[in-house]
């Protein structure tokens, strides 16, 4: 992996932002802002949420849910790979 850095300027919630990301990864940089700002948009159309910080707070809160939900079915596939392949071994042998 490289040290080298890089700037990168994207806009959030209408205001322009400069972040530094390690160079070759300004794209899933970029990615990631489009999805939250999309979030953030979604947040803003509902009724409940009224300010820009409270929508950046609940998409953020969205993400870090959506992200825990596929760390779980991520494990729950894990194990079942793992068991899998442990029937299998077994298997292979017992011939």
């Amino acid at each position: 992996m490289t040290d080298k850095v890089s700037q990168v300027a994207v806009t959030l919630l209408g205001k322009s932002h400069q972040f530094s990301c390690a160079e070759g990864q300004e794209q899933a940089l970029i990615n990631a802002v489009e999805l939250l700002n999309s979030r953030v948009d979604e947040m803003k159309r509902r009724d409940t949420v009224r300010t820009d910080q409270n929508a950046l707070l609940m998409a953020a809160l969205h993400l870090c849910h959506d992200f825990q939900a596929l760390e779980q079915d991520h494990q729950v596939a894990t194990t079942k790979g793992e068991q899998l392949i442990a029937r299998i071994s077994e298997h292979l042998e017992a011939k």
